[in-house]
């Protein structure tokens, strides 16, 4: 017994799997994507009426658990973090960002703050984590 065979032309385009496709390349797109780099303590700013637009690079300077620091992703020790520091500022009054770990010491935290402003950093944030909201 043979079967007949039809070839019919398909007369309805059926979009859920376009759909599907979009979703998935939307959910990819979005979990990709890092909207913040370093998040920050969350706090209301005062409104005003006035505004100036700053565009200012940050300064990095991170410590490990381990006694290690990187200024800007790169590893200095304390002997050469003035050095290196005024050579990354050149006279500017950018922010410096302390990454440090909460295992850090207190006093090694002050000590690379200090080294900072010898060489003329008056602007500082401390990089922190959001708490867990539990």
């Amino acid at each position: 017994m043979r079967l007949k065979q039809e070839n019919k032309l398909l007369t309805v385009f059926s979009f859920s799997s376009l759909t599907d496709i979009v979703l998935l390349l939307l959910i990819f797109f979005l979990l990709s994507s890092s909207f913040v780099v370093q998040p920050g303590i969350r706090v209301q700013l005062p409104k005003a009426e006035t505004s100036e637009n700053i565009d200012e690079r940050q300064v990095t300077l991170t410590l490990t658990e381990q006694g290690e620091l990187f200024l800007n992703s790169r590893a200095v020790t304390l002997q050469t973090l003035g050095r290196e520091l005024s050579d990354v500022m050149a006279g500017t009054d950018q922010v410096v960002v302390i990454n440090a770990d909460r295992n850090v010491s207190l006093q090694s935290t002050v000590q690379v703050i200090d080294i900072a402003k010898t060489v003329g950093a008056s602007r500082f944030l401390i990089a922190t984590e959001p708490a867990d909201s539990r």
